[in-house]
């Protein structure tokens, strides 16, 4: 083997060496980074999952107000429907009255 040979050989290994450093300390930054977004990743889902859970609990509240609003609503229709039947059923009661005292005048 030649000088040149041995040069270029000894010139190979060098620069295989520096790119090897070179890839290596490139694969190191992008682990960090991909450890760093992970690290993100989970932050934002245990936001997400926070937020879903607050949605959530506030979704509950609000249709335990509804139904509970609904059914006041429905108690004071009966009620109204009660007072109105009752209501309705007193002035029947005195135009039976009504009539059976003129039915009795007639006789």
């Amino acid at each position: 083997m030649s000088i040149k040979g041995i040069i270029c050989v000894a010139a190979l290994g060098l620069a295989l060496t520096a790119c090897s450093e070179k890839s290596q300390g490139q694969a190191a930054a992008a682990g960090d980074h991909a450890a760093a977004a992970a690290v993100d990743a989970g932050a934002a889902t245990v936001t997400a999952a926070k937020d879903v859970g607050h949605a959530t609990a506030v979704a509950a509240d609000k249709t335990g107000a509804a139904v509970a609003n609904a059914a006041d609503k429905t108690a004071e229709a009966t009620a109204d429907a009660a007072a109105s039947t009752k209501a309705a059923a007193a002035k029947a009661g005195r135009k039976a009255d009504a009539a059976s005292e003129a039915a009795a005048k007639t006789q």
